[in-house]
């Protein structure tokens, strides 16, 4: 399933989530011009690596160039591929302009940082001893389904959804769009507990505790913020 876009209008320009778009496509055109050797060492300075976090890292990593908290935020804007890229700025695109237009611009840019360090961190805590990068805006934006699911949990998402070689579309309510999604996250996230597959960051796939993490956070944060308030 793949959602094109919400029938909520909009007070404000959302500047912040255009710019948002912008900088993690600015970011991964940078990355793309970089040779693999350079791409790798750039991973390790701006990605977050849990080691180097949790200062458990081995000495053959070297040293980490800028301090390693500072990761929790660079990390949002890389990205590991095209795919990777065009689905975070889609989700962005369709469910990002509501929740700037409910917080405001600097309460949304705040929001949107700290559901992503906050995310970023609750991967970490399952994988504190991990070498493998992580990277993604992927948490951040799970914080704005989150703040989303509360907000408009009866908006329409109007959906993609592939019938074999036909495709389709239909419009699902966004509590059980974004619900599904949740589950699925947290079902996944607890199943790499238990065995190590291609599920989980520890053994370079997707981080579902930051998609999980992000998404309960963004649940928390957002209404501190004046989700229920217009500005």
């Amino acid at each position: 399933m793949v959602p094109l876009r919400d029938n909520n209008p909009t007070t404000i320009t959302p500047y912040v989530t255009y710019g948002l778009i912008a900088a993690n496509i600015i970011v991964f055109l940078y990355q793309i011009s970089l040779t693999p050797p350079q791409l790798e060492q750039f991973f390790q300075i701006a990605a977050l690596v849990p080691c180097q976090l949790s200062t458990s890292c081995p000495s053959s990593l070297g040293n980490q160039l800028i301090p390693e908290w500072m990761t929790l935020i660079t990390s949002q804007f890389l990205h590991g591929g095209f795919l990777h890229l065009a689905g975070n700025m889609l989700f962005l695109w369709v469910f990002g302009n509501n929740i700037e237009d409910r917080l405001g611009h600097v309460k949304y840019i705040i929001f949107y940082l700290s559901c992503g360090v906050l995310a970023a961190l609750s991967q970490w805590f399952f994988s504190q001893n991990s070498t493998i990068p992580s990277l993604g805006a992927s948490g951040a934006i799970a914080g704005v389904l989150g703040a989303y699911i509360l907000r408009f949990p009866r908006a329409q998402i109007l959906t993609l959804v592939p019938l074999g070689f036909f495709i389709t579309t239909i419009r699902i309510p966004a509590f059980f769009f974004l619900g599904f999604w949740f589950v699925q996250q947290a079902f996944y996230g607890i199943a790499s507990l238990q065995t190590r597959t291609s599920i989980g960051m520890e053994s370079g796939g997707i981080a579902y505790w930051a998609h999980a993490g992000g998404f309960v956070f963004g649940t928390i944060l957002a209404p501190l913020l004046g989700l229920y308030k217009r500005h």
